[in-house]
């Protein structure tokens, strides 16, 4: 793979952060292992621990985190996280988004919206229970089967009690400013997904222009696949820092 290392400051390090997004009934602790490996290719990277319960509150976290950043930013978003990154990706400091099994909204849809589509024979979308007290969380008997199938057992009954709450107001929040339209963007499909129907995430990414890969996957591929995930973003932040794609 191409040396994250060219382009980079005096210091040796990439002059470039990136800021990894999570997205629903799950927090940043997902992205623990491509964290290790991105920063072991010298990367600052932030994780963002936002509570999904607004988008606005959502995008507003990322904001800060994107002010603390050392440097330019390579936001990247994972499910509903791609929305997030969507909306807080039309910030200047922002120089390309990244997206991983995610929600890819125009302006005015909200991630209800795109997942009004039908999806295609043999897929599924996320089975969800019905909203309590303005909520959402996935049936935990079906949680591991569907978040995350081709990830250790123990781990995903664990996610599966542990889901964070979504909440409606950022389920049908539309967007305002799809960052994609301006910047360079980037999608690794997750083809085994059956959160996010793979058909729906492979048309968001070609609406969006986006350079497009592919790996055999769950949605919840940061955990199952951090090796190939961590390369995915380091070779979106190398066309960044080249200015690939501007």
């Amino acid at each position: 793979m191409t040396n994250p290392l060219s382009g980079t400051q005096a210091t040796g390090a990439p002059a470039l952060s990136i800021v990894l997004v999570h997205g629903a009934f799950v927090d940043g602790s997902g992205w623990q292992q491509v964290h290790g490996k991105l920063v072991g290719r010298g990367f600052e990277v932030l994780v963002a621990q936002h509570a999904t319960t607004s988008l606005e509150s959502d995008v507003a976290a990322i904001e800060r985190l994107i002010a603390s950043a050392r440097h330019s930013v390579l936001l990247v978003g994972h499910s509903y996280g791609g929305a997030v990154i969507t909306e807080a990706g039309a910030n200047p400091k922002v120089k390309s988004l990244a997206y991983i099994a995610a929600f890819v909204p125009d302006i005015g849809e909200s991630v209800a919206t795109l997942n009004e589509a039908a999806e295609e024979p043999g897929e599924t979308k996320a089975p969800l229970l019905a909203p309590k007290d303005g909520y959402l969380v996935v049936d935990p008997a079906q949680f591991p089967e569907a978040f995350a199938a081709d990830v250790d057992p123990a781990t995903t009954r664990f996610l599966a009690a542990a889901q964070l709450p979504w909440g409606l107001a950022a389920v049908i929040a539309p967007l305002t400013h799809p960052a994609w339209k301006t910047k360079p963007s980037f999608y690794l499909v997750a083809s085994a997904d059956r959160m996010v129907p793979p058909s729906a995430q492979r048309r968001m990414a070609r609406r969006a222009g986006a350079a497009i890969t592919e790996i055999d996957s769950s949605h919840a591929v940061m955990m199952s696949h951090p090796q190939d995930v961590a390369a995915f973003i380091a070779a979106a932040a190398v066309s960044t820092i080249s200015g690939a794609g501007q």
